[in-house]
């Protein structure tokens, strides 16, 4: 067996979160700077080590008022903690699709707990030039408050503003390295 190097396409993948606002609609955001890094035996990604940062800088939710906000000690305070990190434990078999539970440690603001994602493997494949290229949906949930992320707000009716589980949409592509 070869050891393999993946590493993300940018280009060809994105990261995405969805928070209920007044708990009637989903405010969508994503983040524009990431990293994922992947080492596997030959293309079997369900041993793989796997680790993925997002820089907390480049949080987009079409709205820079709420962006700074998130920005802020409120939310992620990226000036002490610059970046949200997601290190895979182990990928468990949901069945024969390519469909896996995913687990790992997510560490946001200092506190680190582990998780359970959704990974659809897409497959390996050659692209036009040459590169071979790994593919990934991934899905998830968690609740904010377990990560430090406790602000809250209340409508003068004594609504909820913001939820606290925060869903995760991503699509990744993987490129190996040479």
């Amino acid at each position: 067996m070869a050891t393999k190097k993946w590493v993300v396409d940018p280009t060809h993948s994105e990261v995405h979160f969805k928070v209920k606002h007044l708990m009637i609609t989903n405010v969508t955001g994503s983040f524009g700077l990431f990293t994922v890094d992947a080492v596997t035996e030959d293309e079997d990604f369900s041993k793989a080590t796997v680790s993925f940062s997002a820089t907390v800088n480049s949080i987009n939710t079409n709205n820079e008022q709420r962006d700074a906000h998130l920005r802020s000690a409120d939310f992620f305070d990226e000036t002490s903690y610059p970046l949200i990190k997601f290190d895979a434990t182990r990928f468990v078999s949901v069945d024969n699709d390519g469909s896996y539970d995913l687990y790992g440690n997510l560490s946001i603001k200092g506190t680190s707990k582990e998780i359970k994602l959704s990974a659809e493997f897409g497959g390996v494949v050659k692209d036009g030039y040459g590169n071979t290229k790994a593919g990934f949906t991934i899905n998830g949930k968690f609740n904010r408050k377990d990560f430090g992320l406790t602000w809250s707000a209340v409508t003068e009716a004594g609504g909820v503003v913001v939820s606290e589980e925060v869903k995760i949409i991503c699509e990744i592509q993987l490129i190996e390295q040479q």
